[in-house]
C-alpha cells in the first residue's frame, strides 16, 4: 500500500511540472492570436504567482483541515478546471480571470504534497520526485507542440493537458485511504489540528533565513533560465540556435542531477548537498563570468543547473528536522511563497537593471544572490539545527 501510495506521489509531481511552461511555450501563438503586446504574459504570470503565494500561506491551514491527500486532490481538480478555462478563452481578460484558480491550485498542492513527502520518506524520495516535476516540464511542451504540429491550436494543447489532470484528480480520489493509512510522519511527532499564524511563523528561529534563502534559490534559477540565453548571445556572441539548446540543457542537468542527487542521499545529508550545490552553482557562474571562451561559458550554463539540482529538494526535505513535524507544513508553506515571489520578482528587477547596464552584469548578479543564499542557510543550521 505504502509503495502504492509513493506511485500516485510520483504522478502528481510529474502533473505539477505539465503546466507550468505551458504559457511561455504557448504565448508566441497566443498573443498574435488574441491581439495583445508580447510582454502582456508578463501579466498573466504574475496573477498565477500572485495566487500560488496566497494559497502556500493557508497550505498550514488547509492541510491541518481536510489531510494531504484531499487537499492534493482539489488542488489538482482546480488546475484542471483552469487548464480547461484556458482551453476554451480567445481573450486576454479570459485568460487573466482563468490564471486565478491555476495560481490557488498550483500553491496549495505544491506546499501539501512537498510537506507529505519531507515528514513521511526518506530524502532520496525527495530528489526523486522533483526529478519527476522536470520530466514534467519536458513533457508538457512537447504535448503542445504536437498538437499544434497536427493541425489544431494552442487551445487543444492546453485541453489535452486538462484532460490529463482529470485522470489524475480520478486516481488521487481513488487514493484518498492510502493516505490516512501511511500513519504518523518518521519522528513521530504528533501533529496538532491548529494552523499557526504567519507571525507566529516568521517569529520561530530561523524561518526568516529559510525563507530568504528560498528565495535566493529560486530567484537564482529562474534568472538563469530567462536570462542566460539572451546573456550567451549578446555578450558571448553564440549563436541563437546554440544557446537555446544549451538553455534546454540547464533544465536537463537540473532534472539529471536530482535523479542523480536521490542516489546521493544514501551517503551524504541533505546539509552537504545543499553546500555541495551551492559550490557547483558558483563555479557554474564563475565560467561564465570569466573570460576563458565560449566553450567554457556554455559548459558553465549547465553546471549551473546541476549545482540547482540538490538544492531545492534538500532545503525542503531537511525542514521537519529544523523546526519539527508540527511546524513542517507551516514553514514548508511560507518556504513555497518565498519561491514565487523570488521567481516573480527578481528576474524582473534584473531585466530593469540590465537595460541600464547592459547583460554583462548577469554573472555578477547572481553571484550577489548566491551569496545572500548561502549566508542565510548558514545562518539557518545556527539557528534552527537539525
Amino acid at each position: 500500500m505504502v509503495s502504492l501510495l509513493l506511485a500516485v506521489i510520483y504522478l502528481a509531481f510529474i502533473s505539477l511540472g505539465l503546466p507550468d511552461p505551458l504559457l511561455g511555450a504557448a504565448w508566441p501563438t497566443i498573443y498574435k492570436e488574441i491581439g495583445v503586446p508580447l510582454g502582456w504574459s508578463g501579466v498573466i504570470f504574475m496573477i498565477i504567482s500572485a495566487g500560488t503565494v496566497v494559497s502556500s500561506l493557508q497550505s498550514d491551514r488547509l492541510t491541518r483541515k481536510l489531510g494531504a491527500g484531499l487537499v492534493t486532490m482539489l488542488s489538482v481538480m482546480m488546475t484542471a478546471a483552469a487548464l480547461f478555462g484556458f482551453s476554451i478563452s480567445h481573450s486576454f481578460v479570459s485568460l487573466c480571470l482563468w490564471a486565478i484558480p491555476y495560481g490557488l491550485g498550483a500553491g496549495s498542492v505544491d506546499a501539501a504534497l512537498n510537506n507529505y513527502v519531507a515528514l513521511h520518506y526518506a530524502s532520496r524520495h525527495m530528489s526523486w520526485l522533483h526529478c519527476m516535476w522536470g520530466v514534467g516540464t519536458t513533457i508538457g511542451p512537447f504535448i503542445l507542440s504536437n498538437a499544434l504540429a497536427s493541425g489544431g491550436t494552442w487551445n487543444d494543447g492546453y485541453r489535452h493537458i486538462c484532460y490529463l489532470q482529470l485522470g489524475l484528480t480520478l486516481i488521487l480520489m481513488l487514493s484518498l485511504p492510502l493516505w490516512k493509512k501511511r500513519g504518523e510522519p518518521q519522528n513521530g511527532e504528533e501533529l496538532s489540528d491548529r494552523p499557526m499564524k504567519l507571525k507566529e511563523i516568521i517569529a520561530l528561529p530561523g524561518a526568516k533565513e529559510v525563507m530568504l534563502c528560498f528565495f535566493c534559490y529560486c530567484a537564482v534559477e529562474q534568472t538563469v533560465s530567462l536570462w542566460a540565453s539572451s546573456f550567451l548571445v549578446k555578450v558571448k556572441g553564440i549563436d541563437t540556435v546554440t544557446a537555446a539548446k544549451f538553455a534546454g540543457l540547464f533544465f536537463i542537468g537540473i532534472t539529471a542531477g536530482r535523479a542523480v542527487n536521490g542516489f546521493a542521499t544514501l551517503k551524504f545529508t541533505d546539509k552537504f548537498l545543499i553546500r555541495f550545490g551551492q559550490s557547483v552553482i558558483g563555479l557554474g557562474i564563475l565560467m561564465m563570468l570569466l573570460p576563458l571562451g565560449n566553450t567554457v561559458a556554455l559548459a558553465g550554463f549547465v553546471t549551473v543547473g546541476v549545482g540547482c539540482a540538490p538544492v531545492y529538494p534538500c532545503v525542503i526535505h531537511s525542514t521537519p528536522a529544523h523546526f519539527g513535524a508540527e511546524r513542517s507544513q507551516a514553514i514548508i508553506g511560507v518556504q513555497m511563497a518565498s519561491a514565487y515571489v523570488g521567481t516573480s520578482v527578481m528576474p524582473p528587477v534584473f531585466g530593469a537593471l540590465s537595460s541600464v547596464t547592459g547583460l554583462s552584469v548577469l554573472p555578477v548578479f547572481l553571484l550577489v544572490l548566491l551569496g545572500a543564499m548561502i549566508f542565510m542557510h548558514e545562518r539557518l543550521c545556527l539557528k534552527a539545527p537539525d
